[in-house]
């Protein structure tokens, strides 16, 4: 059978050199792929980068000093930690779906990622800078009462962007007689989890809904505002541009704290509010607990940091 790059029975050979080639390949292992539709996109992006660098080094047979010398390139290029990470998979990726199919040797096979720093990239932030973000929030109609519904949830429940954008006004519900919102969480594939309403995190949505004549259970629960998408669900980047956006208002915004500093914010205030560690997985709904952990260490390590024990 023809692939366009090698013949199985031959010596295996990719000819990487020639685009159409290497175009064959990555279309096989895109295809091959049994993953949702956004992961596949980002696997092609991560792929595409290794081929443009592989061309534009000219190498014909790739060999594993030259996998070890893109993860430099990457670092060379500024990517953080977890993106070279990520972009170093993918070609692992790769090349066992090469060999697999009898392309091209693994070459990649144990090139290792880099070491990512223990606890979280974003900080957290306090109860004052919280209350200072929302009280920021100006009221001057429907985008104004949206933006603080969002920030408001996400600080007291933790949810991720994406998993505002996946909420139906119909998720809204109830369970063992208490107000919650059913979840469509990160690599899910149905709405099969929740978190709690309480009246505060609740008030600001009811609000919000009834500004927009009470939305049909099928709408979105948050939706666009502007003149281009009104009443079109919201983007996972349109919610970190709103958080954004009011970060800068209150005099927040920071390289270390963005919107996903929200989720870390309701952790981090659960924890210190009483809730244990199991509580708290509970409502962010980590599959590892160790996750969660990290959360407990930091706040250990500052309140217990033997520092505190030195004296002379």
């Amino acid at each position: 059978m023809e692939t366009g790059i090698a013949v199985r029975d031959q010596e295996p050979g990719l000819e990487v050199h020639k685009v159409a080639a290497i175009q064959a390949a990555v279309d096989g292992f895109i295809t091959s792929l049994d993953v949702k539709a956004r992961t596949r996109e980002t696997y092609g992006k991560a792929i595409k980068y290794f081929v443009s660098w592989i061309l534009e080094e000219g190498i014909v047979q790739p060999l594993r000093g030259d996998i070890l010398s893109y993860r430099s390139r990457l670092m060379e290029d500024g990517k953080a930690a977890h993106t070279v990470n990520s972009y170093i998979t993918v070609v692992r990726r790769f090349f066992e779906y090469l060999e697999a199919e009898g392309i091209y040797p693994n070459v990649a096979k144990g090139v290792k990622g880099l070491k990512k720093p223990r606890g979280f990239r974003k900080e957290a932030l306090t109860g004052d800078q919280a209350r200072r973000l929302l009280e920021t929030i100006e009221e001057d109609g429907l985008r104004s009462l949206r933006d603080y519904a969002i920030i408001n949830l996400m600080l007291r429940t933790g949810l991720r962007d994406i998993e505002i954008t996946r909420a139906d006004a119909g998720d809204l519900g109830s369970e063992a007689g208490e107000l919650v919102l059913r979840v469509h969480g990160k690599g899910r594939d149905s709405k099969d989890d929740f978190v709690l309403l309480v009246p505060e995190a609740y008030g600001p949505i009811a609000d919000y809904l009834a500004a927009r004549d009470n939305p049909g259970k099928d709408e979105p629960l948050f939706v666009c505002h502007g003149n281009r998408n009104a009443g079109g669900r919201l983007t996972t980047r349109s919610v970190s541009r709103l958080i954004e956006k009011r970060l800068a208002q209150a005099g927040l915004k920071s390289e270390k704290i963005t919107a996903h500093s929200l989720r870390h914010t309701a952790a981090t205030l659960a924890l210190l509010g009483g809730a244990d560690v199991m509580e708290v997985r509970g409502m962010l709904r980590h599959s590892d607990i160790n996750t969660t952990l990290i959360y407990v260490h930091n706040l250990d390590r500052v309140s217990n940091g033997a520092e505190k024990a030195i004296s002379f």
